[in-house]
């Protein structure tokens, strides 16, 4: 059993119990914020907790800590599902964990939120140039230069990733973990 499912439930409590703190406590901007959240309205700002969950998880992920960094990026999405950089901070571990196809997803699961985000479009390039699927990067490319005036480093380092030569087969598979060597 993993740590994340025990996170995941403690954060949501957690949550829980501060939208009624906050409604019982009688703070009027809160809990309107609360209520319109409630309605369906929106509001454009993010939690705080959860913006600090993702500034931890960066941390972690410098540190190369990958798993702690995902549980709190997911975290972080259970706290406020609107959160784009914890998106961001999930596709950065699974490339960094070699996982470029489920890089891409959350990639796409940052798209959905804000889908002019320039560090996704980038990034969701990167990852299809990894997985082999160049058109599509291609196309991220194009959206980006639509999004992003010059001068873009997003779109120069996209370009950049694409002009380069795919990388051969055996230097993906080298790079991949080599099994365990099986004990007599």
């Amino acid at each position: 059993m993993t740590l994340r499912t025990p996170v995941r439930t403690l954060a949501m409590l957690a949550m829980a119990l501060a939208v009624i703190s906050i409604s019982s406590a009688g703070i009027p901007a809160l809990a309107q914020s609360s209520a319109a959240l409630q309605r369906g309205n929106a509001d454009t700002e993010l939690s705080a907790l959860s913006v600090l969950l993702v500034a931890k998880g960066e941390a972690l992920l410098a540190e190369k800590k990958y798993s702690a960094a995902a549980d709190r990026f997911e975290t972080a999405l259970a706290v406020d599902p609107r959160n784009v950089k914890a998106y961001l901070g999930l596709a950065a571990v699974a490339r960094a964990e070699g996982l470029p196809g489920k890089a891409a997803r959350f990639y796409r699961e940052a798209l959905s939120v804000d889908p002019s985000s320039v560090a996704a479009l980038e990034g969701q390039g990167l990852a299809f140039i990894e997985r082999g699927a160049r058109a599509r990067a291609e196309a991220n490319l194009e959206r980006l230069r639509q999004i992003c005036q010059a001068p873009c480093p997003a779109a120069d380092r996209l370009q950049a990733a694409l002009a380069a030569p795919p990388p051969r087969a055996e230097a993906v598979v080298e790079a991949r973990a080599e099994p365990t060597p099986r004990k007599p």
